[in-house]
């Protein structure tokens, strides 16, 4: 069976004709991507337009994304799985219940706002659906993270395969 890699990025927080300073530090890990997921405050159109020259994206609109017309959520199927994407999950308390409320049946949960790399896996009691809430960090602003980071979301045949976290560095 054939595994899906998803890029995903968020808080790239870059201006115009700063697309570069993302491509660059992350080349290795763009060519390697089969879609890429990107959760918000991505600044400026031009980061999406090159990262679409890589592979498809899938954006939302982050709290610093002004003008732009990209969805506040969206979920897509990728590889038979849900995967949703909001930037903003709301404070660390109370997060998993609510990003579960929000996306009752998502395989995985992407969110950004933070800067702080995050995997939980959520497992709903009653039919033992899992869940895997994932902030990948950001690849160009660590803020109180300790790296600059980007992850990768693998799956294959409607399930999530692997999640893991990648280093970013410059």
């Amino acid at each position: 069976m054939t595994v899906l890699r998803a890029l995903v990025i968020a808080d790239t927080h870059l201006g115009p004709g700063q697309a570069g300073r993302l491509t660059d530090v992350i080349a290795g890990e763009l060519a390697a991507a089969d879609v890429i997921v990107h959760a918000g405050d991505v600044t400026d159109p031009s980061v999406l337009d090159a990262l679409g020259s890589y592979a498809p994206v899938v954006a939302v609109l982050g709290n610093n994304d002004r003008g732009s017309s990209l969805p506040e959520r969206e979920t897509v199927e990728l590889a038979g799985c849900r995967v949703a994407v909001v930037h903003d999950s709301g404070p660390a308390a109370g997060r998993t219940a609510r990003l579960r409320l929000w996306f009752p049946d998502a395989d995985a949960v992407v969110f950004g706002h933070s800067h702080l790399p995050w995997h939980q896996i959520d497992v709903r009691p009653h039919d033992r659906h899992e869940q895997h809430h994932l902030n990948p960090g950001s690849p160009t602003q660590r803020r109180r993270a300790p790296e600059r980071t980007v992850a990768w979301l693998e799956l294959e045949a409607g399930r999530v395969a692997s999640v893991r976290h990648v280093v970013v560095v410059r």
